[in-house]
């Protein structure tokens, strides 16, 4: 760890140290669940970005300027104004600049066409019986090539020429254009599926039962080098499931960077077309999972970016191909979590080195070998997105209760500077006297790991009142690999972060820890938990509890404690409520996982990496499954779920009710949301679910 994150990280803790809150608390009295959860929405719609037009100088984004969830298609100038509505009608069509950036290609009613990026001059350039699809523009803006039928044919936009480049048979998999190695061959793929299980997902709600059929497995895949003028197509590689390629400007070169199906290890493979070799630039295996791999060309020399969690911490990494030599880019305890060439000579890169909670957006200079940093406030940015020009930097910035808007930053400015390009947020939301959450950073039980903590007090709060203890909700976040403690307004739970509010006023201390499995602390950080998930993340949180406890001068009644989540968070909620008795003593499970088999076949991209197969590890599943230990359940839970959800199915609620049910246990309650899928949808939905944990956290911790 460098000494400049040390000091930071031993400023920050006294910070918090000194300042807990000995006062009453403010709190958003006038909230209620109603409004939580209906419309409109207290803090708006986010804009969501979705395309730039042809010429790169206008955004269009998805929104509702009346805080309702049905939106439309607004559009912005990158130079200033008011969002408008887009005339749907009268739309662009969407369409992919050219390398040049002087022409484009869109598709209309399956055929082709190429202009110039204002629109003009527009000619169609294929067009057939069938859908011409996914056109990928070569290098030099010549040729276009594109999918028929799975097959891959090329295009000259210039000179009339038409060419297929593969003919598959009826029972193969179709082809997927990988992208150009030059602008006279392509890397392309063929996904095998197979060996998929069909896993079903009954809906209900209709006049008759669909039986909801669904293929669920991971792909073999194949990948290609097919050149143009010859017609002559071989295989590079192939038993390697999870992987990307490229190729390089010149076309000397084509990359793959190879995952096995679990995501042990990794090659990063080099094809020299020029010599007709093969050789591997980089290997990386773990026992855990590998995780934020990538790879990019620059624009116009034969030297790869990627990315790797090889030191602990993902960094950049530089690959000259013609040399083979490797150069790390970045190193420290800190992760770079996006990055993108601007030119041969220059990388955009966005990293946590300040505090995890926070994202900071750098240019490194190749050529002189320095890092220049262009924000400074010490607030959460994700969501980039470049021009395509290379100019602008388009990417959501949040604050602590300020909840996203879309920011710009132009790159070629001398001291570029961060511009508010949405206000999305309405001034209602600021009426409500939102608490500031307390964000803290502490180490765990075995005196190393660091863990990130969010911690809200309740109205009346008051540590010098040693009559008075709280009870405490846990709020756990779903995906595992999350990150969702951070110097900002959740995004992904940002109802869930207005119902820890309410809970305030009726007098709970609410907590949320970023357990190990969540992303952005590092490779260690994430795979502690592989082989067993729920053990490690346990600790975490209960060790937040203590510090918690220890901080507040034993202001909190450990012994009513109340823990909820959904998904991943469900999951967490049913297993340490049977893994800690001691510590949780009422569980709200949404959407959860109780049988870590089943997911294992409904998501075996997901389970896979972290739990192994099934049938060659099965304690791996018995130890980790809350279906396990339900016989063991010594107090009350309430289980919720979408009768409906084809991602966590059913299944798991129906079948840890059934194992209560036949262990005598009668004290649980279970809601089935016919219509409802993993993601719910219906206001009127979120509202009953979280009307139900609220009531119950009132009965069983007051």
């Amino acid at each position: 760890m460098s000494m400049r994150f040390l000091c930071l990280t031993a400023l920050s803790l006294l910070f918090f140290l000194i300042s807990l809150p000995a006062d009453a608390q403010d709190v958003p009295e006038s909230l209620t669940l109603k409004e939580i959860f209906h419309e409109p929405v207290i803090p708006g719609i986010r804009p969501q970005f979705r395309y730039f037009n042809a010429t790169g100088d206008t955004l269009y984004f998805a929104w509702n300027d009346s805080s309702y969830y049905d939106t439309g298609l607004y559009k912005m100038a990158l130079s200033g104004g008011d969002p408008v509505k887009a005339d749907e009608e009268a739309l662009p069509p969407r369409s992919i600049v050219s390398p040049n950036n002087r022409f484009m290609v869109y598709s209309e009613e399956g055929d082709l066409y190429v202009s110039r990026t204002d629109g003009s001059a527009a000619r169609r350039i294929i067009a057939t019986k069938e859908r011409d699809v996914s056109p990928v523009w070569s290098p030099n803006s010549r040729k276009l090539a594109f999918i028929r039928s799975g097959d891959v044919w090329v295009t000259d936009v210039v000179t009339p020429q038409l060419i297929q480049v593969t003919s598959r048979d009826s029972d193969e998999p179709g082809f997927s254009i990988r992208g150009w190695a030059g602008s006279s061959r392509l890397i392309l793929s063929q996904s095998d599926f197979s060996d998929s299980r069909t896993i079903y997902f009954p809906e209900y709600a209709d006049e008759f039962v669909v039986p909801g059929a669904s293929s669920r497995g991971i792909p073999d895949v194949t990948f290609f080098s097919a050149h143009i003028d010859s017609a002559r197509i071989d295989t590079l590689l192939t038993g390697w499931n999870r992987s990307s390629a490229a190729g390089s400007y010149s076309g000397n070169f084509a990359v793959i960077d190879a995952a096995d199906d679990s995501l042990k290890s990794r090659e990063i493979i080099v094809y020299n077309f020029r010599d007709n070799s093969e050789s591997i630039l980089f290997e990386d295996t773990t026992d855990g999972w590998l995780s934020g791999t990538s790879i990019r060309f620059a624009p116009r020399t034969d030297r790869l970016l990627f990315t790797s969690e090889q030191s602990g911490w993902n960094h950049l990494y530089l690959a000259n191909l013609l040399t083979g030599d490797v150069q790390q880019l970045t190193s420290g305890e800190f992760e770079i979590t996006w990055s993108r060439w601007l030119d041969d000579q220059t990388i955009l890169y966005v990293s946590n080195e300040a505090d995890y909670g926070e994202r900071h957006i750098f240019i490194h200079n190749l050529r002189e070998g320095t890092a220049r940093q262009l924000t400074s406030d010490d607030t959460y940015r994700y969501q980039f997105v470049l021009s395509p020009d290379n100019e602008n930097l388009i990417y959501a910035k949040t604050d602590f209760n300020r909840p996203y808007d879309l920011y710009m930053i132009d790159l070629t400015a001398e001291d570029p500077e961060e511009n508010q390009l949405t206000q999305s947020v309405p001034g209602s939301f600021y009426d409500y006297n939102w608490q500031d959450e307390q964000y803290v950073r502490f180490t765990g039980r075995d005196g190393e790991t660091e863990l990130s903590m969010s911690v809200l007090y309740p109205e009346g709060f008051d540590t010098r009142d040693s009559a008075t203890e709280y009870p405490v909700v846990v709020f756990v976040h779903g995906a595992g690999s999350l990150q969702n403690v951070y110097k900002g307004w959740s995004n992904n739970y940002w109802r869930e972060y207005m119902f820890n509010q309410y809970l305030l006023k009726h007098g709970y201390v609410v907590i949320e820890v970023d357990y190990r499995h969540s992303t952005g602390y590092g490779r260690k950080f994430r795979e502690d938990v592989t082989n067993w998930m729920g053990k490690y993340e346990t600790e975490d949180i209960v060790d937040g509890l203590d510090w918690v406890e220890n901080h507040t001068d034993g202001a909190l009644d450990l012994g009513r404690v109340g823990i909820y989540g959904g998904s991943y968070g469900g999951f967490m909620a049913l297993y340490a409520v049977t893994a800690e008795p001691e510590r949780f003593h009422a569980a709200a499970a949404l959407r959860k996982v109780t049988n870590w088999r089943n997911y294992y076949y409904a998501n075996p991209w997901y389970t896979l990496p972290r739990l192994g197969n099934p049938e060659e590890v099965p304690e791996h599943y018995d130890r980790s499954s809350p279906l396990t230990y339900a016989s063991e359940l010594q107090h009350p839970v309430i289980l919720l779920h979408g009768l409906i959800d084809d991602n966590v199915g059913s299944q798991d609620a129906f079948q840890y009710a059934e194992e209560l049910v036949q262990s005598g246990n009668t004290n649980f309650e279970m809601m089935i949301y016919p219509s409802e899928r993993h993601g719910f949808s219906d206001p009127d939905s979120w509202y009953d679910e979280y009307f139900r944990i609220f009531q119950f956290f009132e009965e069983h911790l007051k």
